[in-house]
């Protein structure tokens, strides 16, 4: 597997043994749409088999980390029932992928980091983000299930009554709230997010490499235990969620205010 095989979705950068991915949809925020998604998977596998990469970064173009699930996707997927069961299988595939890599990975949230984008935050290992910015689970405010890494990543980081009122009220949370609830490392002014989040991550690599790779197994090893008990049925109910009519209803909404 090979980096170059990732773009244009996503942009690879080598600083040294750290390794730079960047989401490259600016002018959608950076949503998340089916070759970002294969993009993504193979991201983590290429980053396992790179014999010199000790560490990486993940951040987004422009203004946002990630806005989630790309609304042209969304709509291709209610109509479209195999798509769907794509989509369910390739969301399974991509949480799996990122827990099981032994590589430690640093977010660097520059911007809004919603659905999918919380997700891919979370999977990280340490968190940096935007001192003007949030994180957010909007998943059940669309018309779906948080099936996609929500329901079995927030209550890993936080007690189960906060994770609760965050993903069933879909509601922001500001980076010093992140920090509180324990969701992220840092909090740095926004033009420093990428260079704080770097500076970790070469941290990390000038650790001794077996003890850093094997203690992220370790660690993981919670994290798998939450996804192994909730993620087949929380994507199993989302994908049926995909084909309701609330999510329609907010599509078209978001489309009409977007015009």
């Amino acid at each position: 597997m090979k980096y170059d095989d990732l773009a244009p979705d996503l942009l690879v950068e080598s600083r040294g043994p750290v390794r730079i991915f960047t989401l490259n949809a600016p002018d959608r925020l950076n949503s998340v749409d089916d070759d970002m998604h294969h993009a993504l998977i193979n991201a983590w596998r290429a980053l396992e088999s790179d014999e010199d990469a000790a560490a990486a970064v993940i951040t987004g173009a422009g203004r946002a980390f990630s806005a989630g699930g790309d609304m042209d996707h969304l709509r291709h997927v209610h109509h479209d029932a195999e798509a769907r069961r794509r989509t369910i299988r390739v969301g399974e595939r991509l949480v799996r992928a990122a827990i099981s890599c032994e590589i430690p990975v640093v977010a660097a949230i520059n911007g809004p980091a919603v659905g999918m984008g919380a997700t891919l935050a979370l999977l990280c290992d340490l968190v940096v983000i935007a001192d003007d910015t949030y994180i957010s689970d909007p998943h059940v405010s669309v018309g779906l299930v948080a099936g996609d890494g929500g329901a079995s990543l927030w209550p890993s980081y936080m007690s189960m009554a906060r994770a609760k009122e965050h993903l069933l009220l879909g509601s922001r949370v500001p980076a010093e709230e992140c920090l509180r609830l324990g969701l992220v490392n840092r909090v740095v002014p926004r033009a420093e997010v990428l260079d704080t989040a770097v500076d970790l991550a070469s941290r990390l690599a000038s650790q001794p490499r077996q003890a850093v790779r094997d203690t992220k197994r370790a660690l993981n090893l919670h994290l798998r235990q939450a996804v192994d008990r909730t993620v087949d049925f929380a994507l199993a109910a989302e994908g049926e969620s995909m084909a309701g009519e609330d999510l329609m209803a907010f599509i078209d909404q978001f489309t009409a205010r977007a015009r």
